[in-house]
């Protein structure tokens, strides 16, 4: 992929989950007023992973090389990302209160944390942070999901589903988990639904005001 498309691809990430698996969950997204998949391809996947401090470019450079000689693996890999996100999808937004819902999450979590053997190592970041990563042995795409699940399964450990939220905003898909100390957030983030919401009260006051006028 050349370069200016990778980077575009990277800029319509969005980050705002405070969890890794609500951040996955947030690739199915509304741009533009339209639901998109942010996953378009497998190429994608690894671009979005790399951002999300999954991946280093070294190991993302050898799972792209991958894909070139097994592209029906990479396009099987991609097809199962996206069966995750639609089960963690679920868990997020009704978890809570619908038993069957988290049954299913925990069965697809535990498929992918039971398919694939491999190593877990604590790696330097660049910034000087350190992350946790998962190196697969031998299927190189096995391993993909596995953080992710990981991070949903940490959120049902720690009973953290009560503090997961939808955006307020009806036209908007993104979750994110409420770190706040009174468990009011609202907004997936401020500067943009929630100013949208600011500005649509403005004009409803303007217009209220302008029929109290009229009459």
């Amino acid at each position: 992929m050349p370069l200016s498309s990778a980077t575009s691809a990277a800029h319509s990430f969005v980050f705002i989950g405070e969890r890794l698996w609500l951040d996955f969950v947030n690739t199915d997204d509304l741009q533009r007023g339209l639901r998109t998949d942010v996953l378009r391809d497998f190429d994608a996947l690894l671009q979005w992973l790399e951002a999300a401090s999954v991946l280093d470019a070294e190991r993302a450079a050898g799972i792209r090389r991958r894909a070139v000689q097994q592209p029906a693996g990479a396009t099987a890999a991609l097809a199962d990302a996206r069966r995750v996100r639609a089960a963690l999808r679920a868990l997020a937004e009704r978890g809570t209160v619908t038993s069957d819902v988290r049954q299913h999450a925990v069965s697809e979590i535990n498929r992918v944390l039971g398919r694939s053997a491999g190593t877990r190592r604590l790696e330097a970041r660049p910034d000087g942070a350190f992350v946790r990563s998962f190196v697969p042995v031998g299927d190189a795409f096995a391993g993909l999901m596995i953080p992710v699940v990981e991070s949903a399964a940490d959120a049902l450990v720690l009973g953290e589903l009560t503090r997961v939220r939808r955006c307020a905003d009806q036209r908007c898909p993104r979750v994110f988990f409420d770190g706040t100390k009174n468990g009011r957030r609202r907004w997936c983030d401020m500067a943009a639904c929630g100013n949208r919401a600011k500005a649509a009260r403005h004009r409803r006051k303007l217009s209220a005001k302008h029929l109290v006028v009229s009459r």
